[in-house]
């Protein structure tokens, strides 16, 4: 993690134009081609729910804005993300939050998130992570999503992006999945969003 010198900062004059308002957060969501990593799921017994959690920290992790947070007024760049997600129990409607290190590889994340997961009986851990590294992420399976909001306290330093989708659909001979964001406009821009989606399809594209 290294701090920010705003002085220098090349983005000073939109986080001052965005940091005054008590609401500076903006939601979308667009649809993403994941049938690549939906195959290499199915042909090696993988959860295709925490095969996408490590793509997205993966797509994240190459764009410079994603890696920024406000902690206390001070910008700080963390070279690292950690995933954070919902899941349920089998036979249960109550939801638990497993957060560990995504490390470099899919299916090593995969195995370990499984691990974990079936593991944990605390409805939420932590680690020796910085809690402000982390990427909030949630699944709702039973339909295709098209919006979210998620809770939040109404902090406008809050900059921890919000991550979710749905079920998946059949178009055109792929499998396409509705990915929502929720992002706060101090830190991260349209022109940011993009080069994730880029960098996500790119990452899927060569599975």
């Amino acid at each position: 993690m290294t701090v920010i010198d705003k002085g220098s900062w090349p983005r000073r004059a939109h986080y001052d134009f965005f940091a005054p308002m008590s609401h500076p957060f903006y939601a979308l969501t667009f649809p993403v081609d994941v049938t690549p990593l939906r195959a290499l799921c199915k042909e090696r017994g993988l959860s295709f729910y925490t095969a996408m959690v490590f793509a997205v920290i993966k797509a994240m992790e190459q764009v410079d804005a994603f890696l920024v947070r406000e902690r206390d007024g001070v910008l700080v760049r963390h070279d690292a993300l950690v995933p954070s997600f919902t899941d349920l129990k089998p036979d249960s409607d109550l939801f638990y939050i497993v957060t560990l290190e995504a490390g470099g590889d899919l299916e090593d994340f995969c195995r370990r998130a499984k691990a974990q997961a079936e593991a944990q009986t605390e409805f939420i851990t932590s680690g020796p992570w910085a809690p402000d590294s982390e990427v909030y992420f949630t699944c709702l399976p039973w339909f295709p999503l098209t919006a979210l909001t998620n809770e939040r306290d109404l902090d406008p330093a809050d900059s921890i992006p919000r991550v979710s989708w749905g079920r998946w659909e059949e178009r055109e001979g792929k499998t396409v999945l509705s990915l929502s964001l929720e992002l706060n406009h101090r830190l991260v821009d349209g022109v940011h969003v993009g080069r994730f989606y880029e960098a996500l399809t790119r990452f899927l594209s060569a599975l």
